[in-house]
């Protein structure tokens, strides 16, 4: 059965105000949502009444094992896939109620995701990959510099990705996440296929730059110690929220250790 869900203020070291939300403050908001794929006796439920209201501004982790739910859940806030049942949205967006050309156009500009792979393209360098999704919301080359620059990677601007360490491969794909100024940033185990030095440190941009922009982030793994640093842990199980938890005092990115 779902928890009862406690809110808690938007943060943002930065003092820059959080994105927009919609109704009853929430920036991600699930009423009875569920998703089923198939049907009669092979029919697999994945997500089961999902009852949740996500703050603008919070760091949200989500816990479960495989199959509990996670990426489906995250699809469906990115847009990916659409609910079976209820209703999802995120800020003033129904995203059941948009057609396939609303959804694209959702996904384009209002939310980012950064992956355990890095989806990136490697015959491009790390400019000409961020810039791709720069020009898509009306941005250019500067944009895709500021973006580099703010995850520290300055001085790889014209390097090949295929060049580059998975650690710096990583920064290239949450520079190309958030040079569109998303809404929402979904991360599904971004740090799952890097050893914990350089994981912790893709953490420590994740966190700050999420914190400096007060984004709500949304961040699936298998690894419990990362939720020590969120504002807020919902673990998932068969497809229910089991476990909500607000954090007053998450752990620094650096303390994290696994």
């Amino acid at each position: 059965m779902t928890q009862p869900i406690v809110q808690q203020p938007p943060r943002s070291d930065s003092g820059i105000a959080p994105p927009p939300s919609g109704k009853d403050g929430a920036a991600i908001r699930f009423r009875d949502m569920t998703k089923t794929y198939g049907t009669g006796e092979i029919a697999v439920h994945a997500l089961r009444g999902i009852n949740l209201d996500i703050e603008a501004g919070q760091f949200v982790v989500v816990l479960g094992p495989s199959g509990s739910g996670k990426t489906t859940l995250m699809n469906i806030v990115g847009g990916i896939e659409s609910p079976t049942g209820g209703t999802i949205e995120v800020g003033d967006r129904d995203l059941a109620g948009l057609d396939d050309r609303q959804l694209t156009a959702y996904r384009r500009d209002d939310v980012g995701f950064v992956f355990q792979f890095f989806n990136l393209v490697p015959t491009l360098t790390a400019i000409e990959n961020v810039a791709l999704v720069a020009e898509l919301v009306g941005g250019g080359e500067d944009d895709a510099r500021a973006a580099l620059e703010s995850v520290g990677l300055s001085e790889r601007f014209d390097h090949f990705t295929s060049a580059l360490s998975g650690g710096e491969q990583q920064r290239v794909a949450i520079a190309r996440a958030l040079v569109k100024s998303p809404q929402v940033l979904l991360c599904d185990e971004p740090t799952g296929s890097l050893d914990a030095d350089v994981g912790r440190s893709v953490l420590g941009v994740i966190h700050r730059l999420a914190r400096a922009e007060g984004r709500t982030v949304v961040f699936a793994t298998h690894n419990s110690v990362i939720a020590t640093m969120a504002d807020r842990v919902l673990r998932l199980r068969s497809g229910e929220i089991v476990d909500d938890v607000l954090q007053p005092n998450p752990a620094r990115p650096e303390e994290v250790t696994w």
